[in-house]
């Protein structure tokens, strides 16, 4: 009798299963066809989930139907024969309800590497290496909206759908980075030389006007200093002298009628 209970404790731990399914996920439940009978599909599951205890021995393999990332690094030589680097990121996802094909027909949890990496790096390939490399850089969003509209016809009747695609930063190679650095630098240093230029002009028109105008405030000033202005500045001066408290008798040589003398004193 200890001996038949025991072996049915054994059977139970062998045959029993409670397949499971996280949260995002939906599971293909399937009968393992290694202790005993033809296995194949069981049921399906909708995470999270569990299948429940049975006694035969199923398995479940699960695939995430959430949107996925995928991303390819690519080296390609462009139509100008330069070879540019850069990353082309996808995001997919599975239609939900679709598990028991995508694990039939499109090799479950591996449906991206099994039937959609390849075809898509060909259309990434065949849309740069039509371009020069200059152009691949200024026409990333054509080349990401043209490789989506493709893949999106390629995965038409199937459970995949492509959200969106993007071309990343592209890499060009070291030397091709130097030399854009060098003319950069040298197309700096000649607008700086060119500012430096422009400051002298403004600099020599700002001395000129100066100039001018210096030679004409002496040209006013020759014309105004007659005989006649000077003896009126004189007699000016004479009258606040006198009118200041501090009065003092002062002496100057006079012309006709008291008013000051001026004239050129020529040496002998």
């Amino acid at each position: 009798m200890k001996i038949l209970f025991l072996l049915s404790g054994l059977f139970l731990l062998t045959a029993c299963t409670n397949p499971s399914t996280p949260a995002g996920n939906e599971g293909y439940v399937k009968e393992d066809p290694r202790v005993w009978g033809k296995g194949g599909f069981r049921g399906e599951l909708i995470g999270p989930a569990n299948y429940g205890v049975s006694l035969w021995r199923n398995e479940v393999e699960n695939v995430d139907f959430r949107p996925q990332t995928y991303a390819e690094a690519f080296n390609i030589l462009a139509k100008d024969e330069l070879n540019i680097a850069f990353r082309f990121q996808t995001i997919i996802k599975v239609k939900s309800g679709s598990i028991k094909i995508v694990v039939e027909e499109y090799a479950g949890s591996q449906f991206y590497n099994r039937y959609i990496k390849e075809p898509l790096r060909a259309m990434v390939r065949n849309n740069v290496q039509a371009l020069n490399s200059r152009q691949v850089k200024e026409k990333r969003s054509e080349i990401a909206a043209t490789v989506m509209n493709e893949l999106t016809e390629y995965l038409a009747n199937t459970p995949f759908i492509a959200i969106s695609g993007v071309v990343g930063n592209i890499d060009y190679p070291k030397v091709v980075t130097e030399a854009v650095e060098k003319k950069l630098a040298a197309k700096q240093l000649l607008d700086e030389k060119e500012t430096q230029r422009e400051i002298a002009i403004k600099d020599a028109e700002i001395r000129v006007e100066e100039a001018k105008g210096i030679a004409e405030a002496q040209k006013i000033i020759n014309s105004t200093l007659t005989a006649n202005y000077l003896q009126h500045e004189a007699i000016n001066a004479q009258l606040k002298m006198a009118d200041s408290p501090n009065h003092t008798t002062v002496y100057i040589p006079s012309g006709t009628n008291g008013i000051p003398l001026v004239g050129t004193l020529r040496q002998k």
